[in-house]
């Protein structure tokens, strides 16, 4: 992936202490939202594709946000939430649904990528090997693909298979963000402690987090900061462009 140093997360341990450096630098001021940028409105969302082939996937070049997370996570009402559409990416009471990556187009501007749910115990083990063949060649080697918002069940304990998710994704050099959905679930000190619980085994294997968002789908909280945040980034792609 050719992204700038602006776009990519954390390593386990930088090799160089004056690049990690310029890496928590860069993050610093990626993540302090730029006064004069505006909110961004959500115009249009629409549908394109679904397939398990990046061969298939849109060719116009236009930058990519994924959102994938464990099931049952609460992945659909998110997207759904940040589009403000009830019926975008489909719910649904049963974990593990959606089994393809989905593009849809944002305001004819950027694609969001709706991805399988990992960890769901009851797919057959080849079926969870698919998934994560096409959703690893999909992460890999999408060039178009800006960031990857990872959810996570803010009710939960640091859980194994979301830390190894990250690590992976560090590993691959893969730019990512962590989104604690379903915050409107437990009170605010349960949350606090949570939060910290995530923040001190994270820093277990990271130098620095990489940007966090809480979020609800019922209330909407956290829908204008990961909003505005793709809105800065997308801003700051196009400005190196000209």
């Amino acid at each position: 992936m050719n992204h700038s140093i602006h776009h990519m997360p954390y390593f386990l341990q930088a090799e160089n202490e004056s690049e990690n450096a310029d890496r928590i630098t860069s993050q610093i001021i990626l993540v302090t939202l730029r006064k004069n940028l505006e909110v961004m409105i959500i115009k249009d969302a629409k549908f394109v594709i679904s397939n398990t082939d990046i061969k298939l996937c849109p060719t116009d070049g236009k930058p990519e946000y994924a959102f994938i997370g464990r099931s049952n996570v609460g992945k659909s009402s998110l997207i759904n939430m940040l589009v403000d559409k009830k019926d975008l990416a489909k719910t649904s009471g049963r974990p593990g649904k959606t089994q393809l990556i989905n593009h849809f187009i944002i305001n004819d501007d950027w694609y969001l990528v709706d991805l399988p749910g990992y960890g769901y115990a009851k797919a057959s083990k080849s079926s969870r090997s698919q998934w994560e063949k096409f959703i690893s060649e999909y992460l890999t080697r999408r060039e178009t693909l800006i960031n990857i918002f990872v959810l996570i069940d803010s009710r939960l304990e640091p859980q194994k298979i979301d830390i190894e998710f990250m690590t992976w994704c560090g590993e691959k050099q893969l730019p990512f963000s962590m989104v604690f959905t379903k915050i409107d679930k437990l009170s605010s000190s349960a949350l606090q402690k949570n939060l910290a619980a995530y923040k001190k085994e994270m820093l277990k294997y990271w130098e620095a987090l990489p940007p966090v968002f809480t979020t609800s789908s019922e209330s909407q909280f956290g829908r204008e900061k990961i909003l505005n945040y793709i809105e800065q980034i997308n801003s700051d792609l196009l400005n190196s462009k000209s």
